[in-house]
């Protein structure tokens, strides 16, 4: 009996030292670097005081980032862990061939998201950790409203990359993907599981069944139909995911900002001397704290 007693002491003492020994790995804090910005852009670090976003920001857990409804009007972002070097903020350049936009993808320490027009998006967790041979990396996103498309590297087994929707949740692995706030998902490579919530008419809610997305496809969360991409869809990815990579790939190189080119200040959310930028932040919340673009 007490033989066995040690035994299990003996037993517990080496599990906690186990699980003292992993608690005690720093989780180290990421950020996401703004690298590109058309048309009119703002973020919050959530006490509702707006700033105008501009390449270079460093943007930390907690921001909100909204764009402008002007058709076109999009944002960059790298989501880095603190251990990869910060980009310079790069110029894309359109007239650059075709080829050598494509030709490399990103690099391996970097994801890239575009934040479309009339979109809302939340930087809730941007983390990593060492443990033994593997980084885990947990980046969270909060798509509150609007569409954005993403390239994500590819991670680790224990690595989590989510985006929260209003009605669901995406879990992403190595994918380039689209989707918007109500649940409208499409894949070019990789694969995303999608799960989402309905509310009828009295009010109660049905959880669907989770649905695997792989490259190639797409699934609407509105009608739970999924579908091959179509020909328009792919064409989306050939043309927007290369001028991303290349944003990624030019960014170790320093290029002067031009402005008037690379941030449109012209009818920034926060602008405007008649009380305009306050009715824009009021406009910022609904009835459920949530922002809603403009």
């Amino acid at each position: 009996m007490k033989q066995r007693l040690i035994n299990g002491l003996l037993a517990l003492g080496i599990a906690v030292a186990m699980v003292s020994s992993l608690t005690a790995q720093t989780v180290i804090e990421g950020s996401a670097k703004v690298v590109r910005v058309k048309g009119p852009a703002r973020f919050t670090t959530g006490n509702n005081i707006w700033q105008p976003l501009k390449p270079g920001d460093v943007l930390k857990s907690g921001t909100i980032v909204q764009t402008g409804k002007e058709a076109k009007s999009f944002v960059d972002i790298v989501l880095n862990d603190p251990n990869a070097s910060m980009p310079h903020a790069a110029l894309y350049n359109p007239s650059a061939p075709a080829s050598s936009m494509s030709s490399s993808q990103p690099t391996a320490s970097q994801n890239v998201v575009r934040i479309w027009e009339n979109t809302a998006l939340g930087i809730d967790k941007l983390t990593s950790q060492q443990t033994g041979n593997d980084v885990v990396s947990e980046t969270q996103l909060d798509l509150r409203a609007g569409h954005i498309t993403g390239i994500v590297k590819k991670m680790s087994a224990a690595s989590r990359y989510e985006i929260k929707l209003p009605n669901g949740i995406a879990g992403i692995r190595g994918t380039t993907y689209d989707i918007t706030s109500d649940g409208v998902l499409k894949v070019a490579d990789g694969s995303v599981v999608i799960a989402t919530v309905k509310t009828d008419a009295a009010g109660n809610t049905t959880s669907g069944q989770p649905q695997v997305v792989n490259g190639g496809w797409q699934f609407d969360a509105r009608t739970d139909k999924m579908s091959e991409l179509l020909p328009q869809d792919q064409s989306f990815f050939d043309k927007i995911i290369p001028t991303m990579r290349y944003i990624v790939e030019s960014m170790a190189t320093t290029i002067s900002r031009d402005r008037t080119i690379y941030y449109e200040q012209e009818g920034s959310p926060t602008q405007g001397q008649n009380g305009q930028g306050q009715n824009n932040n009021n406009q910022g919340q609904n009835q459920g704290g949530r922002m809603t673009p403009r």
